[in-house]
């Protein structure tokens, strides 16, 4: 994804969802490693390991147990080291208030999860051409 060898973080506690974004990505022929939190709490242990390199981009659910994906997305976005990684919501959420709190802290994207899969691959399809174009701040 994007033009890097940089990991993908999936912040995603269904596992059958997680396996069907890490499938899709290796259909689009995504070679980057991808990790998976299970929630929000898991996500941040990630993030705040000791030489662990910045992800790419984080795919983040919302609705998850222990810390939903709008707290954790309230932590990432405060943190200096954290707020530049972009951040795309990729949930079952239609709710027009997550929407509207995800953009107001400051989510790159945000994107239906379809029930279809082939619908799916085009999603994760249309994420990866977006970060593959985009030009992204060079890391300080």
């Amino acid at each position: 994804m994007m033009n890097s060898k940089k990991p993908i973080l999936l912040v995603e506690d269904d596992k059958v969802d997680a396996m069907t974004v890490k499938r899709s990505l290796r259909e689009i022929h995504v070679t980057n490693d991808v990790f998976v939190a299970g929630n929000g709490e898991e996500a941040l242990q990630f993030l705040h390991q000791p030489n662990t390199e910045r992800p790419c981009i984080i795919l983040l659910d919302l609705n998850m147990p222990k810390m939903n994906g709008l707290e954790l997305l309230q932590i990432i976005k405060k943190d200096p080291s954290l707020k530049k990684v972009p951040v795309v919501v990729l949930t079952a959420s239609k709710n027009d208030q997550d929407k509207f709190e995800s953009f107001d802290l400051g989510v790159a994207g945000y994107m239906i999860k379809p029930v279809d899969y082939q619908q799916f691959v085009e999603v994760v399809r249309t994420i990866n051409l977006y970060w593959t174009l985009s030009e992204m701040p060079d890391e300080e």
